[in-house]
């Protein structure tokens, strides 16, 4: 099939397209190649997606909506899949506006243009952050998201219900998928496990907040990606909820939400002591209280993605660490090459 992915460059992007090109679909991506980290680590991502003769890159701002609309409509995809965002809680607290203009206005465009469009499905990124200051645990997706605790959450928050206005609207199928802490090979510099790694490898200390009682419900990239994969192929129908389970679908509208986890929360320490094995090497550990933004655990209910799918992540913590590790020390001994 024919695919739109915002945000190719980015993580995530990356991956999905990589997955989405080796079975056989053209994909057209679209990335503003940002500096919020190195644009070189996007630029190396982009190289390789580009060997493939089923890719198309198109560099562009999701604010420009006369090119996003000629780049949609050259593209005439079946299926849209909307990664690009502007990241990171902490981030949001210093740099606001860029939130409201990516997160906001950006995915205002996107769902414009799905009014023409029509496609088969809309997929829309969304976060755990949305749960924000709910205590209920594990997060289920019927779960009240009224208490953001950043700019961040509230951005995402705010796209969930836009996307729900338009598919209610337009009679758009869209489902905005949860992401919970995904890390990987070729993963972003501002992310915890990078930022450990880099630091535990240089003998420099690691800023562990939260006095490293914080937990979070991590998930491989390779899981998200065959999560995404399939629920391209579970558009929601409005009135046909799924049965046996607690179905976020719309009363009115083909929209829902699905948490894309595992279901299994981490300790933070516990997930400096798999970097430690890892690397084979101890962390110099300088412990600080909570940043602002943050909560203190993350914890999902893969009950609704199992029901549509058929699948949950299963990737535990040490693999994830060891595969991310393997990728990093390829890479910067490349980059030593190279330099």
């Amino acid at each position: 099939m024919r695919y739109f992915v915002t945000g190719s460059s980015g993580f995530i992007g990356f991956h999905l397209v990589r997955r989405l090109l080796a079975d056989g679909h053209a994909v057209v991506g679209y990335d503003g190649m940002t500096p919020y980290y190195d644009v070189n680590l996007k630029r190396q991502r982009l190289a390789l997606l580009q060997q493939s003769q089923g890719f198309t890159h198109i560099e562009g701002m999701l604010e420009d909506k006369a090119l996003l609309a000629r780049s949609v409509g050259a593209a005439e995809p079946e299926i849209v899949v909307h990664l690009a965002a502007q990241a990171g809680v902490r981030y949001s607290i210093d740099h606001p506006e860029t939130y409201a203009d990516s997160n906001l206005i950006g995915t205002f465009n996107i769902l414009e243009l799905m009014r023409e469009l029509k496609p088969r499905h809309l997929l829309l990124a969304s976060s755990s952050s949305v749960y924000g200051g709910n205590t209920r645990q594990p997060f289920a997706e019927t779960d009240r998201t009224d208490y953001p605790v950043s700019l961040y959450a509230a951005t995402k928050k705010a796209g969930e219900a836009m996307a729900h206005a338009y598919a209610h609207i337009w009679n758009i199928p869209t489902t905005c998928f949860r992401f919970f802490t995904v890390y990987g090979a070729w993963g972003r510099p501002d992310m915890a496990l990078f930022k450990f790694v880099e630091a535990i490898e240089r003998g420099e200390p690691i800023e562990v907040f939260g006095e490293g009682q914080m937990h979070r419900d991590c998930t491989a990239v390779g899981d998200l990606v065959e999560a995404i994969v399939r629920l391209a192929d579970a558009s929601p129908v409005a009135g046909r909820p799924m049965s046996g389970v607690e179905d976020s679908l719309s009363p009115v509208a083909p929209w829902r939400s699905v948490n894309i986890a595992g279901g299994r929360s981490v300790g933070l320490l516990e997930f400096i002591a798999a970097i430690e094995r890892a690397l084979g090497k101890s962390a110099n550990k300088t412990m600080l209280p909570m940043q602002a933004g943050d909560v203190g655990e993350t914890l999902a209910s893969p009950a609704l993605l199992k029901a549509l799918v058929g699948f949950v992540p299963e990737t535990g913590v040490d693999a994830i660490v060891r595969d991310f590790v393997d990728w990093y020390r390829g890479w910067r001994a490349a980059r030593v090459h190279v330099s």
